[in-house]
């Protein structure tokens, strides 16, 4: 990975003597030694390879590991169909790429994209080589949360669990808690293109938000157990509804409403590129930090 230095020179134009020389750029490629360096763990999924491509053309950092069990020795650039190999091969052996990266002193972070019985030890792998951890992985347990904010607050090492890396989503529950304080009746319906993990981390963070706020909604029939009324989450009589619709985007909407008006919130993602600007955001921030931040809501 290399960095962008430009130089810029007047253009002087012989054609017009009283015109004004303006500025003409050309760029030479040199490598930068302050770069993030960045490892993406569960770089060969959907996710990760997007990740690869968003670090990639971002400022300030670089694609310096890929660490999967699938696909190992394939080159990542190739993989994510780049234009040039990166000629970083992918590699099953996280510790190797940590230990590789340490000896350069320089800043890493590593990008989990892994699962949940795996992300305490990878954290504490990259923590134990100076490096901070950002950590999407949907349905992960608090315990584990909480473990690893002990770890990491004695370390002093940053790490973001991110619930959600999708800035729009993090504005839809941002928006939702205001309203909560305006309306009696709330209800969430999504939709989804599998069965996996429902209800979805996305409606399970609404919920959680908007529970404990001196709110109770639903008082009409918040004790019934008619199935098609949805599933309860927390104690406030919050409903979601998940549906499995494959070939529709995937769907978050928050209605609230009162006697004569309705209030919709709604969130929409159609691809993954839509997680990337919240990745990039939280490599550049957690650098920062020293110690674990639970929601990438915090660092905006």
């Amino acid at each position: 990975m290399v960095a962008l230095s430009c130089q810029f020179q007047p253009l002087v134009c012989k054609s017009y003597r009283n015109r004004r020389a303006r500025p003409s750029a050309f760029c030479s490629m040199q490598p930068s030694q302050n770069n993030i360096k960045v490892i993406i763990n569960g770089a060969a999924k959907e996710l990760g390879r997007a990740a690869v491509i968003a670090v990639t053309r971002a400022r300030g950092m670089e694609v310096a590991g890929a660490v999967d069990s699938y696909l190992v020795g394939e080159d990542i650039g190739n993989v994510c169909d780049m234009a040039e190999p990166l000629e970083i091969p992918i590699t099953n052996d996280l510790t190797m790429v940590l230990g590789s990266i340490s000896q350069s002193k320089a800043t890493g972070v590593v990008v989990d994209f892994t699962d949940p019985s795996k992300v305490y030890d990878n954290v504490k792998q990259a923590t134990a080589f100076g490096m901070r951890s950002v950590v999407y992985v949907p349905k992960i347990k608090l315990d584990t949360v909480s473990a690893l904010s002990a770890f990491c607050e004695k370390a002093s090492m940053g790490c973001l669990v991110a619930p959600t890396l999708s800035i729009g989503s993090i504005l839809l529950q941002q928006a939702a808690i205001s309203a909560s304080f305006h309306f009696n009746n709330v209800e969430i319906v999504e939709s989804r293109a599998n069965t996996t993990d429902l209800p979805s981390s996305d409606a399970t963070q609404i919920a959680n938000n908007l529970c404990n706020l001196g709110q109770i909604y639903n008082r009409e029939d918040i004790s019934t157990d008619v199935k098609a009324r949805g599933q309860v989450l927390g104690e406030d009589g919050v409903r979601v509804h998940s549906l499995v619709l494959p070939g529709l985007p995937s769907s978050t909407t928050v209605y609230f409403s009162r006697p004569g008006e309705v209030y919709t919130l709604k969130h929409d993602i159609t691809d993954v590129q839509s997680l990337m600007p919240g990745l990039i955001l939280a490599i550049r921030k957690i650098v920062r930090i020293k110690s674990l931040v639970y929601g990438l809501e915090k660092l905006l």
